[in-house]
């Protein structure tokens, strides 16, 4: 035998018999994710390449190879005959290679991901097997989230489409799972695992929505209408939605309080304007951005007031007719003792009027060195009405731009200010004439929002597409109330807005995260089943509405999208680079 002969039948052998420990170890303790790894070492060794084989020691008594048959001896000695294969470029191509890997891989994982598509029907014996995987002496281990043992998570609408995809994935995941649900006949019952807590309710009743939280750390809302009846609507997608945020955070204050402490979720009061006294302390001030020299040479006149009135209301009103000119509400706060701004991540405003813009103004600095302190500004809209304004600190730019940034530690005041430049006019009767000179602002309250790293609240809503025109707005108007409503109880919320949901297996094709009203594609209930768990604990998806849909090529003029592939592995973390570009506080 040559030496060719001697090398490649060295490597065959190595090869089977590596192929061989590779086939136990699968068989035996290496971890399923670790599979696909395998199986691209695996694909390595050419499938066409001939089998060399080195003959056996012949047999004394009949001169033949001991234990081979004539037939196989011939079949040595043909295949020996056969020139070795050389290996090619394309052979050991590595984009070639993981390819092929992945194609095995996929294959495998279609058939395991089968746990997480409960759309099919399922026969009560796979059931039973799926239940008894789900509710075993601890989860999956290579699907285990740390903490996840700590965390319970309460899923509203847990027998919906998403729903029931959610609560497998969660239960595989390890944590502890409580499902409300509208009432728990069979049908219902058999929908969920044996091991989930299922608790009876109605998202429209206050009461009931209280027991349902008792020992939740998070909530995925996958609950919707199941009418375009405009009560049905009010309640789930509506009502709904603020009775959940509004249980659990009383919840939490329950705990705090039981700790001597409040609540990390909980809002600080900065200011609540309630009677006549609650205005003490705040100063109207009047002002221009042109010289003194210039300022009379354009004074149209301006004026404000700040006054309690019949009504109960603070009202912050005037009219600035002067070119240049400004007036501002401003007040040194006196935060409670033992409470600083550093502890939040911004501002919200409760107020009503005109639907002016303003400018908010903080100081910063020393508060015994008032020359020590800088300047820092955000401009705000409001709508005609009453309204939520949600202003971050992050959002907060120096008036000098060679300032450092804001650090709400040093805040001492805070300023509210009203100037004619900028103002566009507001959507109300086009009969009635504007003059965006003139502003009126009511205010009910400013508080500071408590900041965080995870996501306490995420809420499936959706993007209107594949909605019947004759109810889409209904829909919208509710599923709208409802993110608004999260958005201002101080919650940390993550709100998902799929495109056209489709019954299909999840992670087989790239996604599309987008924050514009654009997307024009559907998505798998699994692919947003799997969403809404990852950001239980992706600090990127704190605060932020995204539409999310299947990825597609967008129309010349319109490629403002953020690409990402999703590929079918646990350990594939694809929501963080997704979500690191889109707005905040959204």
């Amino acid at each position: 035998m040559n030496a060719t002969a001697s090398a490649t039948a060295a490597n065959s052998s190595f090869y089977s018999q590596t192929q061989c420990r590779l086939s136990s170890d699968i068989r035996g303790s290496i971890p399923f994710s670790k599979m696909k790894r395998f199986l691209f070492f695996n694909d390595v060794h050419p499938r066409n390449s001939p089998l060399v084989l080195v003959p056996r020691a012949a047999d004394p008594n009949t001169g033949k190879d001991s234990n081979v048959g004539d037939d196989e001896v011939q079949k040595q000695q043909r295949v020996m005959q056969q020139p070795p294969m050389s290996l090619s470029l394309d052979d050991v191509n590595p984009v070639g290679l993981g390819r092929k890997s992945r194609q095995l891989f996929d294959e495998v994982w279609r058939k395991f991901s089968g746990l997480g598509q409960i759309s099919r029907t399922i026969r009560s014996d796979d059931q039973e097997a799926l239940d008894a995987l789900l509710v075993r002496e601890g989860p999956m281990c290579e699907f285990a989230i740390p903490g996840a043992q700590n965390t319970t998570v309460l899923v509203v609408g847990a027998t919906s489409r998403i729903g029931r995809i959610v609560v497998r994935k969660l239960m595989l995941r390890g944590y502890t799972v409580k499902a409300l649900v509208r009432k728990a006949d069979q049908e219902v019952v058999d929908l969920l695992p044996r091991s989930v807590e299922i608790v009876i309710g109605d998202v429209g009743d206050p009461t009931t929505v209280k027991a349902a939280v008792e020992g939740c750390n998070k909530i995925i809302y996958c609950a919707t209408a199941r009418s375009a009846i405009t009560g049905d609507l009010f309640r789930v997608d509506h009502r709904g939605v603020y009775n959940l945020t509004k249980a659990f955070q009383d919840h939490n204050n329950k705990l705090a309080q039981s700790r001597a402490g409040k609540s990390s979720k909980s809002k600080l009061l900065i200011a609540k304007f309630k009677s006549e006294s609650s205005l003490h302390g705040w100063e109207v001030r009047q002002g221009t951005y042109f010289q003194d020299v210039l300022a009379t040479k354009y004074d149209g006149g301006m004026d404000a007031k700040f006054e309690f009135t019949e009504n109960g209301d603070a009202v912050f009103s005037g009219y600035v007719f002067s070119k240049g000119g400004y007036v501002e509400l401003s007040k040194k706060l006196s935060l409670p003792l033992g409470y600083t701004l550093d502890r939040y991540e911004g501002l919200v405003l409760s107020v009503g009027g005109n639907g002016r813009s303003y400018v908010l103004i903080v100081e910063a600095g020393p508060s015994a060195d008032p020359s020590q302190s800088r300047l820092y500004f955000a401009r705000i809209s409001t709508k005609v009405g009453f309204c939520r304004v949600r202003v971050p600190f992050s959002s907060f730019r120096p008036v000098k731009p060679d300032d450092p940034l804001l650090d709400p530690f040093l805040v001492h005041t805070l300023t509210i200010r009203f100037e004619p430049r900028r103002q566009k006019p507001v959507e109300v009767n086009a009969t009635t004439k504007q003059d965006l000179r003139s502003f009126k602002l009511i205010l009910e309250y400013i508080k500071a929002l408590p900041t965080g790293q995870e996501t306490d609240f995420v809420l499936v809503s959706c993007s209107g597409l594949g909605i019947e025109p004759s109810r889409r707005d209904q829909v919208l108007k509710a599923k709208r109330a409802g993110e608004d409503s999260l958005r201002r109880s101080g919650l940390g919320y993550t709100i998902v807005r799929p495109g056209p949901l489709q019954e299909e297996p999840g992670g087989q094709r790239a996604l599309i995260f987008d924050q514009g009203n654009r997307i024009s594609q559907g998505i798998s209930c699994a692919d947003v089943a799997d969403i809404c768990v990852k950001a239980l604990h992706d600090t990127t998806a704190r605060n932020k509405s995204f539409d999310v849909c299947y990825e597609y090529i967008a129309e010349d003029g319109r490629e403002l999208y953020e690409l990402v592939a999703h590929l079918p592995d646990k350990a594939n973390n694809y929501l963080t680079p997704a979500l690191s570009v889109l707005e905040k506080n959204t």
